[in-house]
């Protein structure tokens, strides 16, 4: 929040804040090369849901792979809602909408061509009924992408200094890789792949880029003033680490990328 209300100031410095958490986070890199991959074969007009959008990160992105994209974007938080509508207003993205919904209730039957999913399901505990809601909502051959804490330690709840885990809000530890996709599957879709993110590679750079800093943060605000100092010596490791990570293929991970097919 207090990132936020720093970079929030001017459009530009959002945009510059999402293009460093394009960098540092992980995720985003694995959540942009399936969307680069699906972009090539769906070309033209397209409807797009981004499901669960906070501070509009990942809006923005897919807002911006193409113009004849229609991007609706929905987060159960009203502040969230009100403050991504003024930014893209100020900012000029026109081919987004931002709605307030609960992902248990919405529905919109046969409407959306893909479906991304990032660090919500986490935090739902009637995710078989949202599954259902994501199918019911795609067109026929339509994508859901989810990204996910998986079972093997996701957002530290395994970690060895005994310390409560560092996003403690979630409602379950992660997923399993062949539960979640069976889940899928009794929601109606045809087809799924899950695989493992956050690696030993992806989880050094995580700590390094994101957990440390803003624990630092939480403890003292004066760490604003060393934190460019943090990033100069920090984020050249954090950046060839996240390229480990993302090159290999994992038997194990803290994270899960799944895809899904109506």
């Amino acid at each position: 929040r207090t990132l936020g209300r720093v970079f929030n100031a001017t459009p530009t410095l959002r945009i510059l804040f999402y293009k460093l958490l394009d960098l540092l986070l992980l995720r985003t890199w694995y959540v942009k090369r399936v969307l680069r991959t699906w972009i090539a074969d769906h070309l033209g007009e397209r409807t797009v849901l981004d499901a669960g959008s906070g501070f509009g990160q990942y809006t923005w992105f897919i807002s911006g792979m193409s113009p004849s994209w229609k991007v609706v974007a929905v987060d159960v938080k009203e502040e969230q809602i009100a403050d991504c509508t003024r930014f893209f207003e100020r900012a000029g993205r026109r081919n987004v909408r931002f709605e307030l919904a609960d992902l248990t209730s919405y529905v919109q039957p046969d409407t959306y061509d893909f479906i991304l999913s990032v660090d919500v399901m986490e935090h739902i505990a009637e995710d078989e009924l949202v599954f259902t809601n994501f199918c019911r909502s795609l067109k026929a051959g339509g994508m859901l992408l989810i990204s996910t804490p998986s079972d093997q330690g996701g957002s530290d709840v395994h970690d060895h200094d005994e310390e409560e885990s560092f996003i403690d809000e979630h409602v379950r530890d992660g997923y399993n890789l062949n539960d979640i996709q069976e889940k899928l599957k009794r929601a109606g879709f045809k087809k799924t792949d899950a695989s493992y993110s956050y690696g030993r590679p992806g989880q050094a750079a995580w700590r390094i880029s994101m957990k440390y800093p803003i624990r630092m943060l939480n403890t003292s605000k004066l760490f604003f003033i060393v934190l460019p100092v943090y990033y100069l010596l920090a984020f050249p490791v954090a950046y060839c680490l996240n390229h480990l990570d993302v090159r290999k293929k994992h038997t194990t991970g803290t994270g899960l990328v799944v895809k899904a097919w109506k």
